[in-house]
């Protein structure tokens, strides 16, 4: 798995560092949820950090809703069935890099601002919130969603058994 990561803040290189390294986390965060869902490829997937502005501003652009959220998630294939990765092998040239030949899976933006917050009112640490996060948009890049009761417990259970079994619990 390879991911391409960047702090887009604008403090982000003035000491507004992460008590964790975000680049270790999120690629063992998503190479877990690839993992569990058997993902036969490499992959790749583009992680942002960004204000609640700069969120704010791309979930206006992309979703129309105005205002700041704490994920959006951009993923580059659409799967009929979640994790079907061998829908992938009928869409080759939108699914594959064609130099590295590793899935690419999609965007993720993270508001940073957001993300400190539910932390705190969560009342658990910023690497268990960063993590939760990153683990609920990879979900979504390989066609998982929670617009229904039933999809939420599904999302809901998968999310909490990554974090778990990388022992990135509530409590640390």
């Amino acid at each position: 798995m390879s991911l391409y990561y960047e702090d887009c803040r604008e403090d982000a290189g003035s000491g507004n560092a992460f008590p964790f390294d975000p680049v270790q986390t999120a690629e063992a965060v998503i190479g877990a949820v690839l993992e569990s869902e058997h993902c036969p490829y490499a992959a790749d997937v583009s992680l942002m950090l960004v204000t609640d502005d700069e969120i704010r501003t791309m979930n206006k652009e992309t979703r129309n809703i105005d205002k700041a959220t704490d994920v959006l998630s951009f993923p580059m294939f659409a799967y009929t069935v979640p994790a079907a990765f061998s829908e992938t092998e009928a869409h080759k040239a939108d699914a594959f890099d064609p130099e590295s030949g590793h899935l690419l899976l999609g965007d993720i933006v993270i508001s940073a601002d957001r993300m400190a917050a539910q932390a705190e009112e969560y009342g658990h640490s910023l690497r268990r919130e960063f993590a939760f996060l990153v683990a609920h948009s990879a979900l979504h890049l390989i066609g998982y969603d929670h617009m229904t009761p039933e999809e939420e417990e599904v999302m809901t259970a998968k999310q909490e058994a990554v974090l778990t079994e990388l022992h990135i619990t509530r409590e640390n």
